[in-house]
């Protein structure tokens, strides 16, 4: 049998509220979830794979061969 996290896992998880989580559901943006009756489970899996996508910030300064001053 798989495992399932619930709303609330997530939520801790990905230090937002379940509220978010709603609404990410609503707009189609945050991680697939499945439907146990009117229960809403994600699969580790699947949260795992939408955090890997996600965009990333910052920049790593690279040295190239020139002297600094």
């Amino acid at each position: 049998m798989q495992s399932f996290l619930t709303e609330q896992e997530v939520s801790t998880r990905l230090n937002v509220s379940v509220a978010t989580l709603r609404r990410w559901r609503l707009e189609r943006r945050g991680p697939i979830f499945v439907k146990v009756g009117s229960l809403v489970r994600y699969r580790p899996e699947d949260l795992e794979s939408w955090v890997s996508v996600l965009p990333t910030g910052g920049a790593v300064a690279v040295m190239t061969g020139g002297a600094a001053s």
